[in-house]
């Protein structure tokens, strides 16, 4: 079977719907940044979205070509992942949407070096005739964090916030948001398929003592 990091690490991708307190290893990721109203039709982070999968399933699928990569086991392609700020703020005001800074993000296992991203743009680029020049190899250390479950619309998402912080101050943690550390989702549902009710979305934000 397939190895599927969603299952194999669930303190990362499944918490419970109450904040916990987690520290995340570093990990490697595909990574295209932008600007603006992720929800904009044929905007930019809608385009993000199609160049991050495509490089990701080139990556899984180059075991049927001719770039070999060392150490490599077939896996699911872990979820979509966001790194979200908005300038002069910390965290994020969901009523200016139009503000937003992003990194969108797909996890790599471990096995998957930079060179092998380098190549996965160049087979992508030749055989879609498409340009995937703005995807990059990022690695993020998030160490320390409070992370949660929050099941429903993005815009309720300040609610479960709010729970998070009372949560982390409880046990003795300020937030430690930075131009470094970053409001971070992980997107368990499709939005295009599920209803806004039952959407899973971790949510998860940097804390120190």
């Amino acid at each position: 079977m397939a190895f599927d990091y969603k299952k194999e690490y669930k303190e990362f991708y499944m918490p419970k719907e109450k904040p916990s307190i987690v520290v995340v290893p570093k990990m490697n990721y595909i990574a295209v940044r932008g600007k603006g109203d992720p929800n904009q039709e044929d905007g930019d982070y809608k385009q993000a979205i199609g160049l991050l999968y495509a490089i990701a399933f080139t990556i899984k699928m180059s075991k049927k070509g001719n770039h070999e990569i060392e150490g490599y086991f077939d896996y699911v392609v872990p979820p979509l992942e966001g790194f979200w700020w908005q300038d002069g703020i910390p965290g994020v005001d969901y009523s200016h949407k139009e503000n937003f800074n992003w990194i969108s993000v797909i996890r790599l296992p471990d096995f998957v070096s930079k060179t092998d991203v380098d190549w996965a743009i160049e087979e992508a680029t030749r055989k879609k005739k498409m340009d995937f020049s703005k995807v990059e190899f990022l690695t993020v250390d998030e160490g320390k964090c409070v992370q949660c479950m929050h099941i429903g619309p993005y815009d309720d998402e300040p609610e479960t916030v709010a729970r998070m912080h009372e949560f982390m101050e409880q046990k003795g943690y300020v937030l430690d948001i930075s131009d470094k550390r970053l409001h971070h989702e992980i997107y368990l549902s499709d939005a295009r398929k599920v209803a806004g009710d039952k959407l899973k979305t971790v949510i998860r934000h940097p804390i120190k003592k």
